[in-house]
């Protein structure tokens, strides 16, 4: 088994449903963007319901603006773009009693939409102010700015409708860096956005939280929820154990990787997620150690150095990486890498015709 072999992380088709009404409301081929994103990568025709692995997404989002000639084209896309009730969790949020509770529902079941999402729903009563953390995060990519922009703008349309156009943000923050031109920012949000920030999040008064919806049906909302709730437990691979190893990879080496901070990513307190792993009788330390093993034979075969194999699987020094390893596979890395390049030589490569 390699890190490539774990279950990756999906997402469901909604956004992309969305993306292709965005991208013909502007003029633009959905079909030739696709396969220009993906150039060389084999695409499935049809299946517009198939979740997609969470991971492609960069390569869209990153290729967008100059396959646009758009700089701002997550934006315009986000301005264009009508969202609508179109999977579990939206229509929950239609039938839920108050907009706490809509936003409730998303927070509890955002992994049915991406296993990669981080959101969190925080109030600031002393500031009268609530927050709605929307990150989306990636292995090696930081925060993306046209997604994070057009999310923004999908979230905030959204939440002007459940309260039939009450919804105003007061403030908005991303972690990209700050465009050099924000006019088109200003004319859509309203307000300046800051950049640069610990999170993506949606700022607006705390009051609209209790906003009763005029869509509100208990009846529905608990079959909704019961639904949603049986829709998650059968992903297994947006479950809590194969997000927790997405984050110790995500973290392992780059930044600090342990059960406070990977809880803290995944927005659970580390008492919970110590307790759920127990309850699945898993540790989180044996769990960083499988990305661990993994990820150092891999780095092994691509011949890098022995001091960035060890820093990047998370050992500060080069002697407690030896004892691991040991540990893991019987042999000195040096054996392993000699080992396993000697079997890689000697057989026959095989020639695939695409």
């Amino acid at each position: 088994m390699t890190l490539a072999t774990l279950i990756p992380l999906t997402h469901s088709a909604t956004l992309r449903r969305l993306l292709y009404e965005g991208m013909q409301a502007l003029g633009l081929d959905p079909g030739h963007i696709y396969r220009q994103a993906y150039r060389g990568m084999p695409l499935k025709a049809g299946a517009l319901e198939a979740r997609l692995v969470h991971e492609m997404a960069p390569l869209l989002w990153q290729a967008l603006p100059a396959l646009s000639d758009d700089v701002d084209i997550g934006l315009h896309l986000g301005e264009v773009m009508q969202p609508r009730p179109m999977d579990v969790v939206g229509y929950a949020q239609q039938a839920s009693s108050t907009l706490r509770e809509a936003l409730q529902v998303f927070v509890r079941w955002q992994h049915i939409l991406s296993g990669g999402f981080a959101a969190r729903l925080l109030e600031d009563e002393s500031a009268g102010q609530a927050c709605l953390v929307i990150d989306l995060d990636y292995q090696g990519v930081g925060s993306l700015r046209q997604q994070m922009e057009c999310l923004a703008q999908l979230f905030s349309k959204q939440l002007c409708s459940l309260t039939d156009g009450e919804f105003r943000l007061s403030g908005l923050s991303f972690r990209h860096a700050q465009p050099a031109n924000l006019s088109e920012h200003r004319r859509l949000f309203g307000l300046t956005p800051q950049f640069a920030q610990p999170h993506d999040c949606l700022l607006f008064p705390q009051a609209l939280l209790a906003r009763p919806l005029r869509s509100a049906n208990g009846p529905i909302f608990a079959l909704l929820c019961a639904h949603a709730e049986q829709l998650l437990a059968g992903l297994q691979e947006n479950q809590l154990l194969n997000r927790l190893r997405y984050q110790i990879d995500l973290r392992l080496g780059r930044e600090r990787c342990d059960l406070s901070a990977c809880a803290q990513a995944m927005d659970l307190p580390a008492a919970a997620l110590q307790r759920a792993l127990l309850q699945q009788g898993q540790g989180f330390r044996a769990l960083r150690e499988e990305v661990q093993r993994l990820r150092s034979a891999e780095l092994l075969l691509t011949g890098a150095p022995l001091r960035e194999v060890a820093r990047a699987c998370g050992f500060a020094e080069l002697s407690p990486f030896y004892r691991a390893f040991r540990r893991w596979y019987g042999q000195t890395p040096e054996q392993y890498r000699s080992a396993n390049l000697s079997a890689a030589v000697a057989k026959p490569e095989v020639l695939t015709r695409g």
